[in-house]
């Protein structure tokens, strides 16, 4: 039975400014030095109005607002705004640190765009009740976009100005769904995929836009990392992505029970976004060139319905939340097709080569999450 839905105040929506504050000074102090190491460059993010932009575009302007003395690293944010500009986005327009384009990366590149000391690819739909939809967008924007920005590379590598780095999202679904023995996953794991399954389109380019990578990085000796992300949440992620973290938060803010569309069985490891952010800038900062980088959380690796669970626990102390948690069918009969049992990772070799170590606990991101949502229900609506 429906409850009375969770109502966004001033007071909510100044905790949730507490929540995103916090976490960006936490970001830009974690990566002082990198930063530093990039004063005066310029970084152009790909994709970068989506949910992996949120803080790691902003947290390029919040330590240019803590290093007043140091030449500010100016962001150049590149996007189709498929979905909406978002509001935050929109806030950020009059920073003269930052560049908003409208661009398809499928398209050629925009002058703006060819200067860029850093390049960040990460113009892709996520979310695997979008990416279905646009299939063939999806592997154009992790095929066709990625060759453009390599070949790109490949133009400036031997100029007065070469690209000092680029940095290409893959994901952990292209380990697809590993046996017992390869949990935790490495980055060696050679992946079990369908190629033509309904999730195939985002996989199968992600697989391949690695392979590019590779090879553009070994061949024509370009500074070119990979980095496979584990599931993110926290401030940044629509509560219309339609993945779990959202979807629970949706039906907690509005009042409802939270609705598990399977029984809740298959596990994860989740990362706070903060914690995730700090990881993707080494990678492109520290990375060796060709290689990939699981980054994510390695523990605790809990059932999708305890991740739920603890939704609910946090939901009742941060958010006076009355709602149970409740089991449903999706009717789309592909909706758990090609669903991992497990996904978590292990993180040795971004521990080991990058000095990233995770260290916002899940019931910390979890109540920092579900404040953020409680304050930015109207914006992140669109």
């Amino acid at each position: 039975m429906a409850q009375q839905a969770y109502k966004q105040t001033e007071s909510s929506e100044q905790l949730a400014n507490e929540v995103v504050l916090r976490d960006l000074t936490f970001i830009a102090e974690s990566l002082s030095e990198d930063f530093k190491q990039a004063s005066g460059k310029t970084i152009l993010i790909t994709g970068g109005a989506g949910f992996l932009g949120y803080y790691m575009v902003q947290s390029l302007l919040a330590w240019n607002k803590a290093n007043p003395s140091l030449a500010p690293i100016t962001g150049v944010v590149s996007d189709s705004f498929a979905r909406g500009k978002p509001e935050w986005l929109t806030a950020l327009s009059d920073n003269g640190a930052l560049n908003i384009l409208q661009h398809d990366i499928t398209q050629p590149l925009l002058s703006e765009m060819l200067t860029a000391d850093f390049i960040v690819h990460a113009a892709s739909i996520a979310s695997p009740m979008y990416y279905r939809e646009h299939p063939i967008a999806v592997m154009d924007a992790n095929v066709n976009g990625l060759r453009q920005l390599l070949d790109h590379l490949a133009e400036r590598r031997d100029t007065q100005h070469p690209v000092s780095g680029l940095l290409f999202f893959s994901t952990s679904e292209i380990y697809g769904d590993p046996d017992k023995d390869n949990i935790p996953t490495t980055e060696e794991y050679r992946g079990s995929v369908s190629c033509t399954g309904p999730r195939a389109c985002y996989d199968e380019s992600k697989r391949y836009g690695e392979t590019l990578c590779v090879n553009f990085a070994q061949q024509l000796n370009l500074p070119i990392t990979i980095v496979r992300p584990f599931n993110n949440y926290g401030p940044g992620l629509k509560l219309t992505d339609k993945r779990l973290p959202c979807d629970v938060a949706r039906d907690v803010l509005s009042g409802d029970d939270v609705v598990l569309l399977s029984d809740g069985s298959p596990t994860r490891t989740f990362c706070y976004i903060a914690d995730a952010v700090i990881g993707y800038y080494k990678v492109l900062f520290r990375g060796k060139p060709g290689r990939s980088y699981n980054i994510g959380n390695d523990k605790p690796e809990i059932s999708i319905r305890e991740f739920a669970e603890r939704n609910i626990a946090a939901a009742r102390e941060v958010l006076d939340y009355k709602g149970n948690l409740s089991f449903a069918s999706s009717a789309d009969a592909d909706y758990l097709t090609d669903n991992p049992h497990r996904r978590c990772p292990n993180i040795d070799r971004a521990r080991a080569e990058l000095g990233y170590e995770p260290s916002i606990s899940l019931e910390d991101g979890i109540a920092r999450a579900l404040t953020w949502y409680a304050g930015n229900q109207s914006a992140e609506e669109e």
